[in-house]
């Protein structure tokens, strides 16, 4: 199988695709010649193959990224590493619809909404272009012998494994602050969607980016991923995903190196509705929160408490807008939700609606296929439930919600706090005092306030509970990428003649 292939995308037309392993600046062959293929989601067939890295190929990527972290990387100045990431930041921005078109032929993400994610990107990866020179230390007062400072150093070899959902914003929230704090990368995108991953692989060359420091591999969790969270020679590992699969990768990392881990794992986040808030808002910023991205998003706000005074008031109105919801074609100007990303991803939302039904929760929209080709889901609403039910306590990570009454802020905090997740939440209110309180007693790592989803390259997002460690985004993630060195001299003589 060659490197390249001539692909189609129905918004900007012929272009070519790399499908070899991005090493050391270079597409190259898997070592034992393994290929897979990137199914279409809408179609459900194949758009094409791209060659797949084993654990060999992981070592070589390994190595070069070690050897250039320990040479040429070095001699790079702050600087410099900035001004990579801002031309690469510029080269995704020139390179937008290109690069949206391909998410959406892999991923099935609407093209209008792939547009956002790409602009995003360029946007993070600009922010962390900033950053590179400004990461400091500080001298420390001890006593009138002694001189002391701080060092902030990168951590070496950085291992990062993204999902499947944002697979270019992922990227960037990846790379960017770890090329800004001077480490050199093992970037493995999901095996679902490695195509956009690797045309940027193209503009990470073009962006003057020295050979070694950014490699990207295609390839499966359970080879290529297992290989980066145990390899002895990763000084850090990098996830989003699934909880179950962070649970893996932390054993892995203390099982092998000890290697230090950050994790943006699941969610199963609260959306509050108060009996004040503005109705019609909130219904918007709740059709977004769940229904955004096929409910494909760690942080959908899938369990959704409303007071009980504009509880029947709000199911009917929320059940007419989402189903204006248009589901279908990504590239059709009109779409809002495109297919689910896997035959495997499709065939579990199914089964947690069936699990819904069969506990006795009432469906009042969906709850079915949509169409008859691709992995279309319709927009569903379930009520009538329990805590205790399964649609209620595990992440489903679909166009699906359940929605509850609550009496009392008591109560709705009680209720959003009921949940081994504690990656996002959300209230809406038009009560300040009710807003603060509410949203200072929520355990979540990001509680919006008459809004939903909306993430800010500025501002740290990530998990508490079993939702993850540490956090990206933000001056937060340069900590995830930098290590704290202390030097204390000792004053005399012999050092200052």
């Amino acid at each position: 199988m060659s490197l390249s292939v001539a692909l189609e995308t129905p918004q900007t037309g012929k272009y070519e695709q790399p499908t070899g392993l991005f090493i050391n600046n270079e597409f190259v062959k898997g070592v034992d010649g393994k290929t897979f293929e990137s199914i279409n989601p809408s179609t459900e067939k194949p758009i094409t193959s791209v060659h797949e890295a084993t654990e060999k190929d992981v070592d070589i990527a390994v190595s070069v990224a070690r050897k250039t972290f320990e040479t040429s990387w070095r001699q790079v100045t702050p600087e410099q590493r900035g001004r990579y990431l801002v031309n690469l930041a510029d080269l995704f921005e020139k390179n937008l619809e290109r690069l949206a078109a391909i998410e959406s032929l892999d991923n099935g993400k609407a093209f209008s909404m792939a547009k956002v994610d790409i602009g995003m990107c360029a946007g993070c990866l600009r922010y962390y272009g900033g950053w590179a020179d400004k990461i400091e230390g500080k001298v420390i007062e001890t006593n009138t012998d002694t001189f002391s400072y701080t060092r902030q150093e990168p951590i070496g070899v950085c291992g990062q494994i993204i999902p499947w959902n944002f697979p270019l914003l992922m990227f960037a929230w990846k790379i960017g602050p770890a090329v800004a704090c001077g480490n050199t990368i093992v970037l493995k995108s999901a095996e679902q969607t490695p195509l956009s991953a690797l045309f940027a692989c193209k503009l990470i060359k073009e962006a003057g980016f020295p050979p070694g420091v950014i490699n990207v591999l295609s390839g499966f969790g359970k080879i290529a991923g297992a290989a980066i969270s145990s390899h002895m020679d990763i000084d850090k590992v990098a996830f989003t995903g699934s909880t179950i699969v962070g649970r893996q990768i932390m054993k892995a990392a203390a099982g092998s190196n000890l290697k230090k881990v950050t994790l943006e794992l699941g969610g199963k986040s609260p959306n509050i509705v108060f009996d004040d808030a503005n109705i019609e808002n909130a219904i918007s910023w709740v059709n977004f929160g769940i229904f955004f991205n096929h409910g494909q998003c760690c942080c959908a706000g899938s369990r959704i408490y409303v007071q009980e005074g504009i509880y029947d008031k709000f199911v009917e109105q929320f059940k007419a807008r989402a189903t204006k919801n248009v589901v279908g074609d990504p590239f059709a100007a009109n779409t809002f939700q495109g297919p689910q990303v896997s035959q495997l991803q499709y065939d579990r939302i199914m089964g947690y609606i069936d699990a819904g039904k069969k506990e006795g929760a009432k469906i009042e929209i969906g709850g079915e296929r949509h169409g008859k080709e691709g992995y279309f889901i319709q927009p569903t609403i379930f009520s009538g439930v329990s805590e205790d039910m399964k649609i209620m306590q595990e992440e489903i990570f679909g166009p699906v919600c359940s929605i509850a009454k609550f009496k009392t802020e008591e109560d709705a905090i009680r209720l959003g706090n009921a949940s081994t997740y504690g990656l996002a939440s959300a209230v809406h209110t038009s009560n300040l005092n009710t807003a603060i309180r509410v949203s200072n007693a929520l355990r979540a790592g990001t509680v919006w306030v008459n809004q939903y989803n909306m993430l800010h390259h500025t501002l740290p997002f990530g998990g508490y509970k079993e939702s993850g460690i540490g956090r990206e985004l933000g001056e937060a993630a340069l900590a995830n990428y930098s290590q704290t060195k202390t030097v204390s001299i000792r004053l005399g003589d012999a050092l200052f003649g």
